[in-house]
């Protein structure tokens, strides 16, 4: 298996020097908004809105899902699970967990489970085990990856992946097939290769590209949000040169509100260069564990850029909430490197994986803490004496599984698109199981049913 991958690699490498050009296929921006809007202002306005957000001021829910291939896609979908068997009393009324969640962002493999749901809401308990967690993803790409034929087309190993994920995955489904009443809205979250931008498939985003996010197949957006460098090549958008007015005001609003604070400034900084359309008349999109391997700082950025959670608020017409609740799904493994073994010099594949996986740890750290930090100063920010607002942070990953043995099995789970039967049952009940037994999560829903 370890020699194949270093073959495929090697050969991935020798034929990236032929020249491949991105394949274009997000339009211009029309005058007026199309009548299937996949924004967050559309999402969320009120009873206009197609997605009917949760509002009725007992809780506020979104979810992250991490990277991670298909050990991702699964342990997300155990979590998804269990939430729709978990039922709790909203206003004297039996609910299912499940159906109180506002937003969904991810990033990579989380991204196939997320969009997926946003798609297909229910099927995805009965569809997406044998759509994709079941199947042979990295086989089937392989056999494209060495067939001779392929290897001097000018489109790109990455047009494979779409092509595949829309085939049996997404089925041509575009984010007009994705505004669905009730459901919760979806980020699928890429990297901007040139400037490490972090950038989500919403309209609000695709506005600073002058384009319609709405004829956008949502196949390309998760091969962008799981495009490995080297391994893919990114995904190209253009940079359209003409914008309806008023487009990206919201942009130049946040610019002003993030004067004095570094981190922000620095956000908004990367967005503007979407705005010189003569020096960026493209962008390239790959793997969004690269700017966020959680998923997490898509929903900060949103936050803060809009001006504070009360402004959010007001903008989205969310009221504040009695719960603000964040439940990240980490299917992050611990680095068990093999090169401590011995005096033998570590490989090149080796010595790059290693400082990935160091630096990608780090972020994982940095970025929980500021998650953690923001969410207790936004409901100190909306609680009054009257109302009082309770953060709940719920972080569940093979950390938590107590048995040496089983975390383990676990921690060795490849990161890939290829997983067996076992692993794929062992992920799926595991998600479910590590949300159930969360102290944090237990608190929560003691808190609703009292």
């Amino acid at each position: 298996m370890i020699k194949l991958r270093s073959i495929s690699l090697a050969l991935s490498l020798l034929i990236s020097g032929c020249a491949s050009y991105g394949v274009i296929q997000n339009t211009p921006s029309g005058e007026s908004a199309p009548a299937k809007n996949y924004s967050l202002r559309a999402w969320s306005a009120g009873s206009g809105g197609w997605g009917q957000p949760n509002d009725s001021g007992h809780m506020m829910l979104d979810l992250a899902f991490s990277g991670g291939g298909t050990r991702a896609a699964a342990f997300s979908y155990g979590a998804l699970k269990a939430m729709r068997d978990t039922r709790v009393k909203i206003d004297g009324q039996p609910m299912r967990f499940l159906d109180e969640i506002d937003l969904i962002t991810s990033v990579s493999g989380g991204s196939f489970t997320s969009a997926y749901y946003g798609l297909h809401g229910e099927k995805i308990f009965t569809d997406f085990e044998d759509a994709f967690l079941r199947r042979d993803v990295e086989g089937a790409l392989s056999a494209k990856l060495f067939n001779p034929f392929r290897w001097f087309g000018s489109t790109g190993r990455t047009e494979w992946a779409v092509q595949y994920y829309q085939k049996h995955v997404f089925h041509d489904a575009t984010f007009a097939d994705m505004v669905q009443p009730g459901r919760p809205f979806i980020m699928v979250n890429a990297t901007d290769l040139g400037y490490g931008t972090r950038l989500s498939f919403i309209q609000e985003h695709f506005d600073l590209l002058c384009s319609d996010l709405s004829s956008f197949p949502v196949a390309r957006a998760v091969a962008a949000s799981s495009a490995v460098p080297v391994v893919f090549h990114p995904i190209v958008v253009e940079n359209y040169a003409d914008c309806p007015p008023g487009r990206t005001d919201w942009l130049w609003a946040a610019k002003q509100r993030a004067a004095g604070d570094a981190r922000m400034s620095l956000v908004v900084d990367e967005l503007e260069t979407y705005l010189d359309k003569d020096k960026r008349k493209y962008a390239h999109y790959v793997d969004g564990g690269i700017s966020d391997n959680l998923g997490l700082r898509a929903l900060f950025e949103i936050v803060e850029l809009s001006g504070g959670v009360e402004i959010y608020n007001k903008k989205f017409k969310r009221q504040p909430p009695r719960r603000l609740v964040i439940i990240l799904v980490d299917a992050s493994t611990e680095p068990a490197p093999d090169m401590d073994a011995s005096t033998k010099q570590p490989s090149l594949l080796e010595t790059i994986g290693a400082m990935s996986e160091i630096q990608l740890h780090r972020y994982n750290v940095a970025t929980i803490e500021l998650i953690k930090a923001s969410l207790v100063r936004w409901t100190k920010t909306v609680s009054t004496p009257q109302k009082p607002v309770t953060p709940y942070f719920i972080h569940i990953s093979f950390d938590d599984v107590k048995d040496p043995a089983q975390r383990a099995f676990f921690n060795k789970v490849p990161t890939s698109f290829r997983l067996t039967g076992e692993q794929v049952d062992r992920l799926i009940e595991v998600g479910g199981q590590l949300l159930r037994d969360n102290p944090e999560f237990r608190r929560l829903l003691a808190d609703l049913r009292g």
